[in-house]
């Protein structure tokens, strides 16, 4: 039985080696694109349904946090089912590792905001930059199995970011500072793997 083991043990960790240098192929563009749209939408209904978020921080957040829970709830179930559909036989250790890659980023996220909004609530002004910044760490920390230009992306939103948070007060909460920065920053990704794919597909050919 101690073999046995020791071999279930070593076919895992070789799973666990193969799937480490496997270009991770379950993020679909047309997903991410309209997580891009979503964004822009989102950005719409602030113009529309508030002209004053630094006076209403609690309605910000909602319109944001509900657009950030929509967008992950439909990329995490097409990317498990795009991971079963390609990866087959590693799609379990494949998504494990781009979970692992996003998740601090996430978690980081989530505790900038509470302790923003409740130790220093007047400095909220800096939450969109700081979401920005932390998103493209995350993007910075998954590139290792992504296509090469999807530093690009990590680029743009550290510079959407960094941009941000220089505008400094009230003017950091426009609609646009979100709307534009994740708006053109998903379609910049779903832009990144759609040439990825078909370029790979041309050199299997």
């Amino acid at each position: 039985m101690n073999d046995l083991y020791k071999a279930l043990g070593d076919i895992s960790s070789i799973r666990r080696q193969i799937a480490s240098t496997t270009e991770f192929r379950g993020y679909g563009p047309a997903t991410l694109a309209t997580t891009g749209m979503f964004a822009i939408l989102a950005a719409a209904a602030q113009v529309l349904w508030l002209p004053d978020p630094a006076h209403h921080i609690s309605a910000y957040l909602g319109i944001w946090i509900s657009t950030a829970v929509l967008s992950v709830a439909l990329t995490g179930v097409q990317m498990y089912n795009r991971a079963r559909r390609i990866h087959s036989g590693l799609s379990n250790e494949m998504l494990r590792m781009a979970v692992e890659q996003f998740l601090p980023s996430a978690a980081a996220g989530l505790l900038v905001t509470i302790v923003l909004l409740r130790y220093v609530p007047f400095a909220t002004w800096m939450l969109p930059g700081m979401w920005q910044v932390i998103f493209s760490l995350g993007i910075f920390s998954s590139c290792r199995f992504l296509p090469l230009p999807m530093i690009a992306a990590g680029a743009w939103y550290l510079l959407t970011g960094l941009s941000c948070l220089a505008v400094g007060g009230t003017r950091a909460l426009s609609p646009w500072t979100m709307g534009i920065s994740y708006g053109a920053g998903q379609l910049l990704v779903a832009a990144i793997l759609l040439f990825g794919t078909a370029k790979e597909n041309e050199d299997e050919v």
